[in-house]
């Protein structure tokens, strides 16, 4: 469905994306993560055809793009995007809905089921001869996203589609993406800063930083095998440890950072200098060593301090070397976890993700 090659754009003499080359397949929902000012939407914009790239080349829907104006119309009318902010004009709900259609020549009364039937999909029947613009901001993404729905597009694009919405509002427009994802077969792309929603959506995920395209796997992989320390602190991995390989044991390394070591699963040599990931959700913390546990890592220390994290707490631990651990609010009193506390903490040599350093 969508194909680049080295896409690339420019304003003026200011590089905004680069050498971005990856595609996607017809009835995926993939997704684009990355910080403010990656390039993000100027990547979903060359994407819909709402600008030119500069340099590389383009194909969607199995076709070349060309800089012919009326070629270009015909694939945007096979698309829809929508955006961060909802737009909704001075009309009524209805008419906001029915605006792609009309642009499409779609008879009245096929126009009106197909209205009537989105304001059933979005949860908004009986709001159809409202001014759109008196909607709140949740509703309004609805009906900017119903007005995409009936038009069928074969790709829909989202630029942040529930960035200044309301938990039970971001609900109501995910379910309705996915609906149109598994129903209609809409290949989806979602460019998110919500690292949460991109992992509850997307099945592959790239990450756009400074115009790049740094890495492009399945949402697990992004999540739990960054390629780089710059991906493993976006995606919020808690414990980035610098160490050398010390030994190896078949798929197994010992990697030494200071008086501590630390076993994982990889195969870089002896005396290679790596960087091992591993998020906090994946340390326990015991007020005692277990007598029995799969874990090939077994540090004590002396608990730093908690900070809060939303119903969790980051729980940091002096083991020689500092090991972070996400924990429930529920673990830290039942525990009694408190700075100065002493603890046991264990994690997996699966959990440990090694890269080379500074890569």
């Amino acid at each position: 469905m969508i194909e680049t090659e080295k896409l690339g754009k420019q304003y003026s003499y200011k590089e905004i994306i680069s050498d971005v080359t990856f595609r996607v397949e017809e009835g995926e929902m993939f997704g684009l993560i990355g910080p403010s000012g990656a390039g993000k939407s100027t990547l979903l914009r060359l994407l819909d055809l709402l600008e030119e790239q500069t340099e590389g080349s383009l194909s969607l829907l199995g076709e070349p793009v060309t800089r012919n104006p009326t070629e270009r119309l015909k694939l945007r009318l096979r698309m829809a995007m929508l955006l961060q902010k909802p737009v909704v004009f001075n009309t009524s709900v209805e008419g906001n809905i029915a605006l792609g259609l009309k642009f499409r020549k779609v008879g009245k009364a096929e126009t009106a089921q197909k209205v009537h039937d989105a304001l059933d999909a979005i949860g908004l029947t009986g709001y159809g001869t409202r001014k759109a613009i008196t909607l709140s901001g949740g509703e309004a993404q609805r009906v900017a996203l119903a007005r995409a729905m009936v038009t069928e597009p074969e790709i829909l694009y989202l630029d942040e589609p529930t960035a200044n919405l309301d938990p039970p509002s971001t609900e109501k427009i995910e379910q309705l993406v996915v609906r149109m994802n598994k129903e209609l077969g809409t290949t989806v792309i979602l460019s998110t800063h919500d690292l949460l929603q991109g992992q509850r959506l997307a099945k592959r995920i790239g990450v756009l930083m400074n115009g790049k395209l740094l890495q492009t796997e399945t949402t697990r992989k992004i999540f739990h095998q960054p390629q780089s320390t710059q991906i493993a602190r976006f995606v919020g991995m808690d414990n980035l440890i610098d160490g050398k390989v010390i030994a190896t044991d078949r798929e197994e390394v010992t990697i030494a950072t200071g008086n501590v070591e630390i076993h994982a699963l990889s195969s870089y040599p002896v005396e290679t200098k790596v960087t091992a990931l591993f998020r906090g959700e994946d340390v326990t913390i015991d007020l005692y060593p277990r007598s029995t546990t799969s874990a090939r890592n077994l540090l004590h220390g002396t608990i730093e301090k908690l900070v809060p994290v939303g119903p969790f707490e980051h729980v940091l631990i002096d083991c020689g070397v500092l090991i972070i651990a996400l924990v429930t609010i529920r673990s830290v009193e039942d525990l009694g976890l408190a700075p100065g506390k002493e603890v046991w903490v264990s994690f997996k040599a699966t959990a440990v993700h090694v890269i080379a350093q500074n890569s």
